[in-house]
């Protein structure tokens, strides 16, 4: 254990052997480290790392990591076995749009088939208690209005990435409904809606923030590709500290009352376009040489999300705005190319002052 003194939310994941699949991820590095800083065993299931530099690579994120697909059933579900998590944080996912296009069986069959993967082999370990199944934003029916959705929207999906994700949910509530948490059928089930997430250690491709660093460390050109669409900006951490709320609350006395969809989308009211957020990188850090792309695949332009739910209930209430957001994150990626044996303390040290906050 790295902290001391503890909320009583990460009290309840002291000791709890978690299994965190897509652990070797920009999201499943965060995690998992603040995970191990409060005392949780933490395993992992993962591809090895995409990209180099990467934050797992950086930090480790979990005591043992077994190297496998999500859609390999068998070994999967031997990890289960073996392991005996607690909790299973699903995190493993096909997550660029643009690749989607590019690879729309295999987006299809990792994040619709993964899931079901995943709680096929959770439903027959009886150790495990509760999954969280992470999936998007964009898994709501998008109708391009300004208000934000709710939970009980309608899913929908354009392009391979928005339709796998909400088919992940289909598979979601039908194993939550088959095989019911209650009649002792299988483990608590919930669903984590984010928005788009920025943050120190991502370098993966066809990403904004990953993109900028990029240009500005190999001094190369920044080229954009719907420099006015607006998306849900929040630091990885407001993530990170969803996800562990809601784990904490499926080992609880009453895990039903955590076992639904939560949003989990920023509390800023003004919406901030990529043109916005790369203005506030570049007054940060520095800006790079930028250039427009011709003719971009479809996106979602306009996506915002209802947290009341998580706010009500859960007491989430991320406390960083959004320039504060690009502030730490461009700060995190200076610290690191100019130190790179610091980044656990880097990331401990910006875990640690979003605890403070919270806790206050």
């Amino acid at each position: 254990m790295l902290i001391d003194k503890l909320a009583p939310f990460e009290e309840a994941l002291v000791g709890k052997r978690i299994l965190v699949t897509g652990n070797t991820g920009f999201t499943g590095g965060w995690v998992c480290l603040w995970l191990k800083a409060i005392g949780a065993d933490v395993r992992g299931y993962s591809l090895p790392p995409e990209t180099s530099p990467s934050l797992f690579d950086a930090i480790g994120s979990a005591e043992e990591t077994t190297f496998g697909d999500i859609c390999d059933q068998s070994l999967f579900h031997e990890a289960v076995s073996r392991l005996e998590p607690n909790l299973i944080l699903h995190l493993a996912a096909q997550p660029l749009v643009r690749r989607s296009y590019a690879e729309p069986l295999r987006t299809f069959l990792v994040n619709a088939q993964g899931t079901a993967n995943v709680l096929e082999a959770a439903r027959t370990v009886k150790s495990v208690q509760g999954v969280l199944c992470i999936t998007t934003d964009k898994v709501y029916k998008n109708n391009e209005w300004p208000w934000p959705y709710r939970e009980n929207d309608p899913l929908g999906g354009k392009d391979p990435y928005s339709a796998s994700k909400a088919a992940a949910e289909m598979v979601i509530q039908s194993y939550a409904a088959s095989f019911p948490s209650n009649l002792g059928k299988g483990p608590a089930v919930a669903t984590a809606r984010g928005g788009n997430i920025i943050g120190g250690g991502d370098w993966s491709e066809d990403r904004l923030i990953p993109d900028f660093v990029r240009a500005v460390v190999n001094n190369d050109r920044l080229t954009l590709r719907y420099p006015e669409a607006t998306r849900p900006w929040q630091h990885v951490l407001a993530l990170a500290y969803g996800y562990i709320l809601i784990m904490a609350g499926l080992v609880s006395a009453n895990p039903a009352n955590f076992a639904k969809a939560w949003n989990l989308g920023p509390q800023d009211v003004r919406q901030y376009t990529v043109r916005d957020v790369l203005t506030l990188m570049s007054d940060a850090w520095k800006r790079p040489d930028l250039a427009f792309m011709d003719d971009p695949l479809p996106e979602a332009r306009a996506l915002a999300l209802d947290s009341t739910l998580a706010r009500n209930q859960l007491g989430w209430n991320p406390p960083w705005t959004t320039e504060q957001v690009v502030r730490e994150t461009a700060s995190w990626y200076r610290q690191f190319y100019d130190n790179p044996a610091n980044v656990v303390e880097i990331t401990l040290k910006q875990i640690n002052a979003w605890r403070e906050k919270i806790t206050q």
